[in-house]
């Protein structure tokens, strides 16, 4: 076929594909909601945190969030933290944190020190939450390159300037694998191994970049130390990694890859043998939002959700790409929408949609696609873990990536409040107005705005689940789009079918500018940075989920039963169902 028989081939396609598009786009958006047919568990894969700086943890807001994380999860929450490790007073600090697990004296013994670390995971377990222990970084008298080790970094500065002595391979190895060995039998010790044996360990953190400072081949020879010191002090051990930075796409895909391949046939640095144990992998998958029109009228922020959905397929590719390896449980190490957390909307103006509703729909859109490529791929996929928790002493709403602001919520949390109604089954749900896996997955194009979601139409979609032994349902409907644009509500027709009862209760959970949103609340109060404490009282209950009006009673006639709801741009709704 010629080339300019196959342009006009093509152009045909685009315009089937559009007037298809624009047809099922016109009046109001339709999801079908089919209770009757199944797809899978309706898995918290959501129920997953993390963030830098460790020693929040246990101050005021830090105890206060994770308890909510808690709260709102029908399963333990799981949560990563970086830097448990490291040498230092344990004071917290933007993208630092510390808690001097390891010194030695002046003849070079080791010093164990577990106290910092003991009110961090003292703080979870007395939750009911569990540790993704992350296993870094180098303590200071262990570095082989010690100096500078502690670094200042605040928002503006060079982000490389972070990357420190606490980047570098050990000096002994068997020093190392003696820390992590003594660590996991401490936590034994003091929380129980049936407790220990329900966490994940995991080696590092993105150590295909300037995490660290090592070669790949010394970087595998860290993780056969560690496991193999895990594995030592306790053998039901779950341990895994490498937590690797940027998916499965271009390097990063051949960096996860290596690293597999070592564990599967690579020869073992400590026992000599072929392959290394691995019970979880782990790898990270970020969008990529810009500010386009900086400083016009025009100026407004763009997403990529289709950046970060396209990490998440690739490496679900290179996963199941080996047989041996196929079945183990993968955990998305961080999973957001771009990558610094502790990056505000001062000196990065590109993240000011972490306040408001744009958050909040970003977060259900994409965790509905992950869910998608699960089915897809056929992969074991057991959690994603939001690199969102919060900053303590920081300004109000400040921009960063975080669910709470000075113990107030975010809209953000609220989607996760939604998630926490979802249980049993996930059910198969139909809109005429939700983009497609396959557009979304498609590199973004600027001239023909494809890929991503970013043509007119904004995504209208559903992710429903039913739970017989409970005896409810629950569709969540987002309205988002990548373009960070408020809207009025559009018209929305949700029907169920497949209801077993004739009467139901419905109740209309709601984030938006109206509901749910501590933000629009603090900015009519003039955005105080110094709020009394009438105002914060008023902040935290806007924080909270909220419902359109009061709980329905309805009746569904041979099973079926359609809802009528107005949602604008950016904005979710969850739809609860309640029978006897």
């Amino acid at each position: 076929m010629s080339k300019s028989l196959n342009h006009i081939v093509l152009l045909f396609a685009c315009l089937i594909s559009s007037y298809a598009y624009a047809q099922n786009a016109s009046g109001p958006a339709k999801i079908q909601v089919n209770l009757g047919k199944e797809i899978a568990p309706m898995e918290p894969v959501w129920a997953w945190w993390g963030h830098d700086e460790p020693n929040y943890t246990y101050m005021k807001d830090g105890k206060k969030l994770i308890a909510e994380f808690a709260e709102l999860s029908p399963v333990p929450v799981y949560i990563r933290t970086h830097s448990l490790l490291v040498t230092g007073d344990g004071k917290a600090a933007l993208k630092w944190g510390s808690t001097n697990a390891y010194t030695e004296d002046a003849t070079g013994n080791p010093i164990y020190n577990w106290s910092i670390i003991d009110s961090i995971f003292d703080t979870y377990i007395k939750n009911g939450v569990k540790p993704y222990a992350q296993i870094g970084f180098m303590p200071e008298a262990m570095s082989t390159k010690p100096q500078p080790y502690r670094h200042y970094w605040k928002p503006g500065d060079n982000y490389n300037d972070i990357y420190t002595g606490w980047t570098y391979p050990p000096k002994d190895y068997n020093k190392w694998a003696e820390l992590v060995y003594q660590w996991v039998k401490h936590s034994i010790d003091r929380y129980g191994q049936k407790e220990v044996e329900s966490w994940y360990w995991e080696l590092w953190n993105e150590p295909n970049i300037s995490y660290w400072k090592g070669s790949q081949e010394e970087f595998f020879k860290l993780y056969d130390y560690t496991a193999d010191a895990v594995k030592r002090a306790l053998p039901t051990a779950k341990v895994g990694g490498p937590d690797s930075a940027g998916g499965g796409q271009g390097a990063a895909g051949r960096w996860l890859t290596a690293f597999l391949n070592h564990c599967v046939s690579g020869t073992n640095y400590v026992t000599g043998k072929v392959g290394t144990p691995i019970d979880v992998i782990s790898f990270h998958a970020k969008g990529a939002p810009a500010l386009l029109n900086r400083g016009t009228q025009e100026q407004k922020i763009r997403m990529n959700v289709g950046t970060q959905l396209r990490d998440i397929e690739t490496g679900f590719k290179i996963v199941a790409s080996f047989p041996t390896l196929k079945n183990l449980p993968i955990v998305i190490g961080e999973s957001d929408p771009e990558g610094c957390a502790a990056c505000g909307m001062a000196t990065d103006p590109q993240n000011a949609y972490r306040n408001g509703t744009m958050y909040s729909s970003y977060t259900a859109a994409s965790f509905a696609r992950k869910y998608e490529l699960k089915d897809r791929t056929g992969v074991n996929f057991l959690g994603a873990v939001s690199w969102s928790f919060e900053f303590e002493d920081q300004p109000w709403f400040y921009g960063f990536r975080d669910m709470a602001t000075n113990g107030v919520d975010k809209p953000v949390l609220n989607v996760f409040r939604m998630f926490g109604k979802m249980s049993g089954a996930r059910v198969e749900t139909q809109s005429n107005r939700q983009y497609s896996l396959d557009s979304i997955l498609r590199p973004t194009n600027a001239r023909t705005n494809t890929g991503s979601i970013r043509s007119a139409q904004t995504d209208i979609g559903g992710l429903a689940s039913k739970d017989l032994a409970k005896k409810t349902a629950a569709v969540m409907v987002w309205n988002y789009h990548d373009e960070d644009i408020q809207a009025a509500a559009e018209p929305v027709e949700v029907s169920f079918n497949g209801i077993p009862a004739k009467k139901v209760k419905m109740t209309h959970y709601r984030i938006d500018n109206e509901h749910s949103n501590s933000y629009e609340v603090w900015k009519k109060m003039g955005s105080p940075q110094n709020p009394s404490a009438l105002q914060i009282a008023a902040l935290e209950k806007a924080g909270k989920l909220e419902t359109i009006g009061k709980t329905q009673k309805l009746k569904s006639t041979d099973g079926n039963l359609v809802v009528s709801i107005g949602l604008p741009r950016q904005g979710v709704s969850l739809l609860q169902l309640q029978w006897q």
